[in-house]
């Protein structure tokens, strides 16, 4: 009986440094995420040039290290154990499904993308639901197949990595997400945007690179992403995300490259990121609630962008959005809400405060007229749009078109509209085109520059009930 009760003690001692080994690695990777936010002033903001946190998590493994999990670190799977080779050409998919399904069945697991390999796979969806404390961290080279040719046949989802029901999970890393769009956006599709004024064909049905799909709890930060094919990084279904400290880069000619997408999904936060990319660096589509974006840096880029919403007729309900401390530069639009004409729902309880604009060429622009072609007509419904407010906004605009554009449907104005402390001068030469207003309706609070005389006061002598019917 004594020998068995040692034994059970041994046992109890070894299960007991595991645990500890386990929650003392999840610790250390995650402090980083709840310190406090810097100003915009202190973050380095040049295009290209982003700070590697002092206090990102550091690799378990040195790169060259093949050897299996040892007692020291239980809980990192590392994918070279599973037979990956990372030398960019071999398919390493299969030892990362295995390496997931073993760390994501142990608490405080960690799926590790070693420094100094490059890995392609192909498209995969990693599953949840993961033990509590899920790691995914990539610090080497991680990219799908270069180009359409490459891309399985039979893969008609277009979509790269999906991350699908998982709660509590962390996407972290040193490293860099490849998405080898260059091949992608030459394919002769939709038109774009060309060097000079000229229009080039591209993309087609191209392959988002990093979707999370129903899932939960979520912190995403400290990567690098570049070069997608489509979207960069979407967020649909999902509630309780945390988006720091991300660098996320592709060519501004990049077509539909949207640095982060939120559709469907609440309590979002995006904090302290670079993105310069060929769409907009953040787009806010149908169902998003409670989105908070704070001292990021913009551009070039198609700007900041709640929409578009209520295309092919549909139902939009969008709310509690704010976007702070920011920096836009060198783009089409600075913060932009756009909605097709025929939709119908809501866009409400907007703040965009602290944003300073540097040759920007609709730095504050509501278009509901939103449409691909000239093609589009006016209908008898639209998404309505209520109490967006423009707080300090200052810098420079393109002079190409009016710095201030508020074109409202007929049917459905835009109301309660309040701007203060908007300064807004030509990056060359003299102002020329006075702010634009068509049925909008709202209050200056401060005088602006240039003087917006078009702007309505009080409020619109009937608004349709059944534009916001659905929303709550």
């Amino acid at each position: 009986m004594e020998i068995h009760n040692r034994l059970l003690f041994f046992i109890w001692i070894i299960i007991l440094f595991i645990s500890i080994s386990c929650l003392s690695y999840n610790v250390e990777g995650r402090f980083h995420y709840h310190k406090k936010h810097k100003n915009v002033q202190d973050v380095d903001i040049e295009i290209g040039v982003f700070p590697s946190p002092a206090d990102a998590p550091t690799s378990p493994d040195e790169p060259g290290d093949n050897s299996n999990n040892s007692s020291s670190d239980p809980c990192i799977f590392n994918v070279m154990s599973y037979g990956a080779v990372g030398d960019g050409t071999t398919n390493d998919r299969d030892a990362f499904v295995a390496a997931w399904k073993d760390a994501c069945d142990v608490e405080s697991g960690v799926v590790l993308v070693p420094s100094g390999y490059v890995f392609s796979i192909t498209s995969t969806i990693f599953s949840g639901p993961c033990k509590p404390g899920f790691v995914f961290q990539v610090d080497g080279v991680l990219m799908p197949p270069d180009g359409p040719d490459c891309w399985p046949k039979s893969d008609s989802a277009r979509q790269w990595l999906v991350f699908y029901r998982v709660d509590g999970m962390t996407f972290t890393g040193r490293g860099t997400v490849e998405g080898n769009g260059q091949q992608w956006w030459e394919l002769p599709c939709k038109p774009h945007r060309g060097p000079n004024g000229t229009t080039l064909p591209g993309p087609c049905d191209s392959p988002a690179l990093i979707r999370f799909f129903m899932s939960s709890n979520l912190m995403v930060g400290d990567l690098t992403i570049q070069n997608s094919p489509q979207f960069h990084m979407i967020f649909q279904g999902c509630n309780g995300v945390r988006i720091e400290r991300l660098s996320i880069l592709s060519p501004a000619l990049s077509p539909n490259t949207d640095g982060i997408h939120i559709s469907d999904s609440s309590s979002v936060g995006v904090y302290n990121s670079l993105i310069a990319n060929g769409d907009d660096c953040i787009s806010i589509g149908p169902g998003s609630t409670d989105i908070d974006i704070q001292n990021v840096t913009c551009g070039p880029s198609h700007g900041i962008s709640i929409g578009s919403l209520g295309v092919h007729n549909s139902q939009a309900c969008v709310s509690n959005i704010t976007v702070r401390d920011s920096v836009i530069r060198n783009s089409d639009n600075g913060v932009r809400i756009k909605t097709w004409q025929g939709g119908m729902g809501s866009v409400t309880n907007i703040n965009f405060e602290n944003i300073e604009m540097e040759n920007v060429r609709n730095c504050i622009i509501i278009d509901q007229y939103y449409c691909f072609t000239k093609g589009c007509h006016n209908q008898t419904s639209a998404v309505f749009v209520n109490g967006v407010s423009y707080k300090n906004i200052k810098g420079t605009y393109d002079v190409r078109s009016p710095p201030i554009h508020f074109a409202c449907s007929d049917s459905v104005a835009c109301t309660n509209i309040t701007l203060s402390e908007v300064e807004l001068f030509p990056s060359l030469g003299e102002m020329v085109d006075e702010p634009f207003c068509w049925n909008a309706y709202g209050n200056l609070e401060t005088l602006t520059i240039p003087p917006i005389g078009c702007l309505q006061e009080g409020e619109p002598q009937s608004i349709s009930e059944s534009m916001t019917t659905g929303c709550s």
